[in-house]
């Protein structure tokens, strides 16, 4: 099968199609609080699903690095009225030292494509 990469740079690309299945790189947003980050990042991410040919119903599993555990509880609020009900993916939520310190959370995304 053909694997399709999309928004290449040198060190890795902003999204790979390969059987179907959209995989989306770390998503990041650097201004604000936790909710502010958290809502930033789920938007860049709706628009790369769309962009891509799917949307956040398609949503397989999603991985969310957390930089201090004490944000989950805000993080989970804004993720809970993004997610529709009966469409939310497997998750994981880790906490990590992020690539930038004013990051609070990023979220990889694995996703279907539409048919």
């Amino acid at each position: 099968m053909e694997i399709k990469r999309f928004e290449t740079n040198e060190r890795m690309s902003r999204a790979v199609v390969h059987n179907n299945t959209l995989y989306l790189c770390g998503q990041v947003h650097a201004e604000g609080d936790i909710k502010e980050q958290t809502a930033g990042v789920l938007a860049k991410i709706e628009d790369l699903l769309n962009k891509y040919g799917s949307d956040k119903n398609h949503m397989l599993s999603v991985t969310i690095y957390i930089k201090d555990m004490k944000d989950f509880a805000d993080m989970n609020f804004v993720w809970d009225s993004w997610v529709e009900k009966g469409f939310a993916p497997a998750r994981a939520c880790v906490e990590a030292k992020m690539a930038r310190e004013c990051l609070l959370v990023e979220m990889s995304v694995v996703a279907a494509i539409k048919e």
